[in-house]
């Protein structure tokens, strides 16, 4: 019975271990959407706000009204451009496009905390 236990506690353990490593990757992701973020939109986009176009900011609310609320329309937009949003296409790999556009989700879903 004691053996089972065990067994039992340590397949639990492996499970929430296994299940965090996508969890894990996430936060490495988010460091790299963060650089490039940094260099290549904060100029723009500092805290989430648009200096060009102050309600086409990447506020939650904005990107809900616009339909960009998703990690994919981020990404079409960062990558084609749109109006005055410039293109990066040519720029940022598509790797680099997803962290920065899963970056910008989840800063807006976190209301742009102060870094």
């Amino acid at each position: 019975m004691k053996s089972l236990i065990k067994f039992i506690l340590f397949t639990v353990l492996l499970l929430i271990v296994y299940l965090q490593q996508p969890v894990l990757a996430d936060t490495v992701d988010g460091a790299n959407g963060a650089k490039i973020f940094s260099k290549n939109c904060a100029g723009c986009h500092i805290n989430g706000g648009n200096i060009i176009r102050r309600g086409k900011n990447l506020k939650m609310k904005a990107l809900k009204k616009y339909k960009m609320d998703s990690v994919e329309a981020i990404s079409n937009i960062v990558t084609y451009g749109k109006n005055n949003m410039s293109a990066y296409k040519d720029r940022l790999s598509e790797s680099e496009i997803q962290s920065v556009s899963t970056y910008v989700l989840s800063q807006a879903e976190n209301n742009w905390p102060k870094q």
